[in-house]
């Protein structure tokens, strides 16, 4: 599967998020054991009332230069793997998505 899809003018691109991770990161693109590429990010943030996936798109939005608000979980709400949608990104914010860390 791509690292990136297009939807609508929308990107979607998966993240499995480690929440109560020591510290907010995105590490990088990883490779993995399904064949699929998935972003992987950690938070601080425990994984109760959805403080870790607050924390996930408030990290993602200052990683990419993006407001919060376009950035949604469309799938996966309570799963460590989780569908991200990226609202109608500018150019420079899909080139940030795509080079972050490498493939391991």
């Amino acid at each position: 599967m791509a690292r990136l899809r297009r939807r609508d003018g929308d990107i979607l691109f998966a993240v499995r998020l480690t929440p109560k991770g020591g510290r907010d990161a995105v590490e990088g693109w990883k490779l993995g054991a399904d064949g699929n590429e998935h972003l992987k990010a950690r938070v601080a943030s425990p994984p109760e009332d959805g403080k870790a996936n607050s924390a996930l798109i408030a990290l993602l939005a200052k990683t990419l230069g993006v407001p919060k608000s376009t950035i949604a979980i469309a799938a996966g709400q309570t799963s460590r793997l989780k569908t991200i949608q990226l609202a109608a990104p500018p150019p420079d914010a899909i080139r940030r998505l795509e080079t972050i860390g490498a493939l391991s």
